[in-house]
């Protein structure tokens, strides 16, 4: 299982880092439907749109400031494959704690108890 999943992290963090370089910059099908209507004018190094569509209504997200948002470093494009190889160890970093919280939780119930609900449902514990 080990081998497995060192395997798997190993070809997250190739398809991060790589393939990120790859990705189009360009908005992505819900982005470009609610920019309809607009045109987007860089202004002072940000852009700006002009006409009418929905997009305009929307603000910035939460996480816009911080230092991985948009799959950037403090917004350098350059550095789309760390930003991409950085976000897969936070969620491998997430999953490890959340599965070692469940584990430790688990080894916390009385021996006694599990046994019995192992027992309670196994189908030898049935008369019949």
């Amino acid at each position: 299982m080990n081998g497995f999943l060192f395997g798997f992290a190993a070809v997250a963090v190739l398809v991060a880092g790589l393939l990120s370089y790859v990705a189009s910059s360009q908005p992505d099908g819900l982005d470009a439907t609610t920019q309809r209507g607009c045109t987007v004018v860089e202004v002072d190094g940000t852009e700006e749109l002009h006409g009418e569509c929905i997009a305009q209504n929307a603000d910035s997200h939460a996480m816009a400031d911080w230092p991985l948002a948009d799959y950037t470093i403090d917004g350098n494009d350059r550095l789309t494959g760390i930003a991409g190889v950085l976000g897969v160890a936070a969620a491998f970093a997430a999953l490890f704690a959340i599965v070692r919280i469940i584990r430790a939780g688990r080894s916390d119930r009385p021996r006694a108890e599990r046994v019995s609900e192992s027992e309670s449902a196994s189908p030898e514990s049935e008369s019949t």
